[in-house]
C-alpha cells in the first residue's frame, strides 16, 4: 500500500478557534482512527471505548450549548468535524452524527427541567445514542409508522418494533417516535428512552455489504413504561420533531459522504502517483489524471454545498431544501468517486489489501440513509413546484 499520508483540505473556516479544533480532531483521527480501521470493519468491532474518548474531548457534544455540556460551535465548524471523522472510518463519523441526531429533540424542544436533568450526560458524560423512527413496515413513509405509546396514568406504555437503527441493541438512550393518536404525521409524540428500560431490546445486528463495525439493529418495545417527563414536545408534535432532526441529520449524512470519498481521493492519488507502468508513474496519463481532477472536482462541489447550507442554518434561516440538496450531491459524489478510486487502483482496487473497496461499499448506504436520494428529489421539488396533485 502506498505510504503517503493524506494532505490536510484547505477549508475555510470561521475562526481561529475553528481551525485549531479541525487540527486537533485530525491528528486524533490519524493517530487513534485510521490505523485500525480496516481491520476492525472487517472484524465487524464496534470501537465503543473510543465514543468514550470522543465524549471526553467534548466531540459528541459540539453544535449544543455549552450551558448543558455542548461545544457552542456553529454547524459549518461541527460538520467539518465529521468529514474528518468519516474520512478516517466511517463508522465513527456517521455514529457521532446519529448521536447528534438522537441529541436534538431534546436539545430543540425539551423543557429546561429536562434539558438540566439529561443533556450534561448525553452531550459530554459518556452516553451514546440513538434515533427511532423508521420501522420494518414505514421507511420512507415515515408518517405511517405503528409503534404506539398509550397512556397510563403518570406514565407511558410503549410497544411496537423499530428498524434499521445505527446503535440498535447498544446505545445508552433512543429518541423514539410513537403514535399516540390517531393515523398520520399528526397522532405521534416523541419520548426519551433509556437504553437499560425493561422490555426495551435489540435483535441481531443486520448484515450489511459495509460499515460492518456499526451495528444496525431492529429494537423492539415490550410494554417499555417511561414517565410523562420523558415526553418531548407536546403530544402529537413528534413528526415536526422528527423532521426538524432529519433536516440538521441529512447535512451530517453530506458531510460523511465527503469525508469518504475525500479518502478514497488521497488513496487514489497516492497510488497512481506511486504506482508505474510502461516507464513511468500512471498518474502521468492523462485519462487518470482527467479522473482525478473530476473526483476533486466533486468533492469541493459536495463541500461547498453542505457548508454553504450549513451557514444558513447557523444564520437561523430556512434550509430544508439545502440541506436535501446537499445530502443528494454529496452522497452521488461519494458513489462516483469512490467507484472511480476502485477502478484507478485496478485489480488491487477490488482487493481488501487496498481501502478503496471499503470505500465503495460504505458510500453506498449513504445514498440511502436518513431519506434515500429519490426521497431527497421529492423534497426539493416540493420547496420548487409545491405538493404533489391527488
Amino acid at each position: 500500500m502506498p505510504d503517503r499520508a493524506p494532505q490536510p483540505v484547505d477549508r475555510q473556516l470561521p475562526t481561529e478557534e475553528a481551525r485549531d479544533l479541525i487540527s486537533l480532531v485530525r491528528e486524533l483521527a490519524q493517530r487513534e482512527i485510521a490505523p485500525y480501521a480496516a481491520e476492525e470493519e472487517d472484524a465487524g468491532r464496534f470501537p465503543r471505548e473510543l465514543f468514550g474518548l470522543l465524549s471526553e474531548s467534548g466531540l459528541l457534544g459540539l453544535p449544543y450549548d455549552a450551558e448543558h455540556g455542548g461545544g457552542d460551535q456553529p454547524y459549518e465548524v461541527y460538520l467539518q468535524v465529521l468529514e474528518e471523522l468519516a474520512a478516517a472510518r466511517l463508522t465513527v463519523g456517521l455514529g457521532v452524527s446519529v448521536h447528534s441526531l438522537a441529541c436534538h429533540a431534546l436539545a430543540t424542544y425539551g423543557t429546561k427541567e429536562q434539558q438540566v436533568e439529561h443533556l450534561p450526560a448525553m452531550l459530554g458524560g459518556g452516553l451514546l445514542g440513538a434515533y427511532c423512527l423508521s420501522e420494518p413496515s414505514s421507511g420512507s413513509d415515515a408518517a405511517s409508522l405503528r409503534t404506539r405509546a398509550v397512556r397510563d396514568g403518570d406514565d407511558w406504555v410503549i410497544n411496537g418494533t423499530k428498524a434499521w437503527i445505527t446503535h440498535g441493541g447498544i446505545a445508552d438512550f433512543y429518541t423514539v417516535m410513537a403514535r399516540t393518536g390517531g393515523e398520520g404525521s399528526r397522532g405521534i409524540t416523541a419520548f426519551l428512552v433509556p437504553g437499560d428500560a425493561e422490555g426495551l431490546s435489540g435483535a441481531a445486528p443486520e448484515k450489511k455489504m459495509g460499515m460492518k463495525g456499526s451495528p444496525t439493529a431492529q429494537v423492539h418495545f415490550d410494554g417499555v413504561r417511561v414517565p410523562d417527563s420523558r415526553r418531548l414536545g407536546e403530544e402529537g408534535q413528534g413528526f415536526a420533531i422528527a423532521l426538524s432532526a432529519l433536516d440538521s441529520g441529512r447535512l451530517g449524512i453530506a458531510a460523511c459522504a465527503i469525508g469518504v470519498a475525500q479518502a478514497a481521493l488521497d488513496e487514489a492519488v497516492a497510488y497512481a502517483t506511486s504506482r508505474r507502468q510502461f516507464g513511468r508513474p500512471i498518474a502521468d496519463f492523462q485519462g487518470l489524471r482527467f479522473m482525478l481532477a473530476d473526483m476533486a472536482t466533486r468533492i469541493e462541489a459536495g463541500r461547498a454545498l453542505y457548508v454553504s447550507a450549513a451557514r444558513l442554518r447557523d444564520a437561523g434561516r430556512p434550509f430544508s431544501k439545502q440541506a436535501a440538496m446537499a445530502k443528494l450531491l454529496c452522497t452521488d459524489n461519494a458513489m462516483q468517486v469512490t467507484t472511480d478510486a476502485v477502478q484507478i487502483l485496478g485489480g488491487y482496487g477490488y482487493t481488501a489489501d487496498f481501502p478503496a473497496e471499503r470505500y465503495m461499499r460504505e458510500a453506498k448506504v449513504l445514498q440511502i440513509v436518513e431519506g434515500t436520494n429519490q426521497i431527497q428529489r421529492m423534497v426539493i421539488a416540493r420547496h420548487l413546484a409545491g405538493p404533489e396533485s391527488r
